[in-house]
Order: structure tokens, then sequence, then C-alpha cells
């Protein structure tokens, strides 16, 4: 049986932005864009593994949601505390440089982790948290 990740789910606020970072910052792709019923399914992923993608969505997309939830849902966002996202890179300092300049919020420096990685941390334009690491070189 062999089973893969195919799409992982981040919360935003705001898909212009959260389009502009991902695509403009990250260089990552916009594979999809389509509204429906007053939704938005948008979805992002790296030129090099066209099999995954992350599904940018509303912190609490689900109509059934109640109106308190959704608040809540919200809040959480706004405080950086709903999910997060751990990307490989093969430069962790380049690629700090580039997120940086393209004006993202700087969480951490590039470190050389004691479990084997030189990472670095950055929030999105609505709050989640992006590590990028690479393994520590010798």
């Amino acid at each position: 049986m062999d089973i893969k990740l195919s799409q992982c789910f981040i919360a935003v606020d705001d898909h212009d932005k959260a389009i502009a970072f991902y695509r403009d910052a990250l260089g990552l792709e916009v594979r999809n864009d389509v509204s429906y019923e007053g939704l938005r399914w948008v979805t992002v992923g790296s030129p090099t593994q066209p099999g995954v993608e992350i599904v940018l969505e509303p912190p609490a997309a689900d109509p059934a949601t109640s109106p308190a939830d959704r608040q809540v849902m919200a809040e959480l966002l706004a405080k950086g505390l709903l999910r997060g996202v751990i990307f490989s890179t093969d430069d962790v300092d380049a690629t700090f440089e580039r997120v940086r300049a393209a004006g993202g919020e700087v969480l951490q420096e590039p470190v050389d982790q004691p479990y084997g990685v030189r990472d670095c941390a950055f929030r999105d334009p609505a709050g989640n948290m992006l590590r990028f690491n690479q393994p520590r070189r010798g």
C-alpha cells in the first residue's frame, strides 16, 4: 500500500494577501483559485512537488460552524495559534533572506538546532508559523 500526502490546510483571513505571500515571497505556484457559493478554494504548491498542495482556507470554512465558534477561530488565527507548516529547503539562509526581503515577519533567524537541522521561522500574513529547515551541514 502506497500512501502519500496530497493536501494540507492553512487558515487564512485574506486570500489575496495569502496568495501574494505564498506566491511572491515563497515562490509557490497558485494551482486553483475558485469561487463557489460565497466560498473560495485556493491551492498553492511547490513546482517541484506537483502532487502536494496547500489549501488556503478561512479558519471556519464549514458552513455548519456556529457564529461563536467562528469568532473563537478568528481570535486563535489572529494570535498565530492555528496550523503551521514546515518546509524543507536546500539553503535555509538564502530562503531566510528572500522571505525577509519580501516582508515576512521574522520569528527566528537561521540557527543550528540540536536535533540536526538548521532552521528559521516566519509568520504568514494571517499569523501562521512557517518554519524552513535543511539538514545541518557537517
